[in-house]
């Protein structure tokens, strides 16, 4: 059980979260020692608090969910995310320049964003792997160690798709042990979650934490 907890961001990310479901989100995060909450910048200050006296990390997303901000206010939200409180920040690739194949545009925004945090938190690339093609997706993993980041990510979740278990290997196969893999977007049970596991996700980004959790103590999965 331990083993599955550490491994979920537990993610509230709709624009309309409020104030309760926040807490709620923290109290739940708190009570099964998920590895963080995932929460929208605006948010992370109140989380931090929340979280006080936890092991369990705040995350935030930045330049969420389009990728399509300058890399200069990306830096600056990632900046301000970790002077909040945040431990880790999961940026969104901009997906324009990856299909013009701007490949040094790329690499320098997410580079950007991981000088701005400089040590002090854990960089996540969300890639958006459903709009991709094999070879971008390749790529962009190229990119994302060159840049300096700790892990890809497949999805927003707000593109239309998330995370397959095709795309988790992929990612996987490119990653080697020289990033970590994170997958997102619409892993929303016990099956699903250890899908993902199985395929080399070392980090699960979700909303159903809770459930997926249950399902595991039910089925002995973990």
């Amino acid at each position: 059980m331990e083993s599955i907890a550490k491994r979920i961001d537990h993610t509230l990310l709709k624009p309309q979260a409020s104030r309760e479901q926040l807490t709620a989100l923290c109290q739940e995060a708190r009570t099964y020692g998920f590895k963080s909450v995932c929460v929208n910048p605006c948010r992370v200050q109140e989380a931090f608090k929340l979280l006080s006296g936890s092991s369990v990390l705040v995350c935030t997303v930045i330049g969420f969910p389009l990728g399509a901000a300058t890399t200069r206010l990306k830096a600056a939200e990632a900046l301000d995310a970790v002077e909040n409180g945040a431990g880790e920040v999961d940026m969104v690739i901009n997906i324009g320049a990856v299909k013009d194949g701007s490949w040094d545009y790329v690499e320098a925004d997410i580079a950007a964003v991981v000088q701005a945090v400089a040590g002090r938190a854990v960089v996540k690339v969300i890639i958006e792997t459903c709009l991709l093609t094999e070879a971008e997706k390749r790529r962009a993993c190229s990119a994302i160690l060159a840049a300096g980041a700790d892990f890809v990510k497949t999805s927003t979740g707000f593109a239309g798709g998330g995370a397959t278990v095709e795309d988790v290997r992929l990612l996987r196969e490119c990653a080697g042990d020289k990033l970590q893999v994170k997958a997102s977007g619409g892993v929303s049970s016990c099956e699903s979650a250890r899908a993902m596991l199985e395929a080399g996700a070392d980090r699960l980004g979700t909303s159903a934490g809770v459930a997926i959790m249950n399902g595991a103590a039910g089925s002995n999965a973990y």
